[in-house]
């Protein structure tokens, strides 16, 4: 059952358990106004013994730098709990951004949510990063 975790003027946020992820669903902008809404929400369902996430782009709108750094604090908070990051659904917008800073080969990114948890998380899948394991 999807909970809705924060609603904000130019984004929505919620979340479901899938196969022992957390699904986060962003639906609107992600800039510098949101970004920071977002990080406190994935940290409070950390807090709450949440570990394993999966962030679904698929309904973002926009996003900017900001949104980009929210996912890296968001990955480093992951990785001190032994936690795992899938991305999913990101648009080619949403792509450009990974591309062009860098980060595209830190993250696993998969075409939807179901693809993302169709196997069950690793513990301490982030060990290496940002930097993308050998496997």
């Amino acid at each position: 059952m999807r909970t809705n975790i924060i609603r904000h003027e130019n984004m929505m946020v919620s979340y479901d358990v899938v196969n022992g992820w957390t699904v986060i669903e962003v639906d609107g902008e992600v800039d510098a106004h949101t970004a920071p809404v977002i990080r406190e929400g994935v940290i409070k369902l950390l807090n709450e013994g949440h570990r394993h996430f999966v962030l679904d782009l698929g309904f973002v709108t926009f996003m900017d730098s900001m949104g980009l750094g929210m996912i890296v604090a968001i990955t480093k908070r992951l990785r001190e709990n032994e936690g795992a990051l899938r991305i999913a659904s990101a648009s080619s917008r949403v792509l450009k951004i990974f591309n062009v800073s860098g980060m595209r080969e830190s993250y696993e990114i998969l075409p939807s949510a179901a693809e993302a948890t169709a196997s069950a998380p690793l513990p301490g899948s982030l060990a290496h990063w940002p930097h993308p394991s050998s496997g």
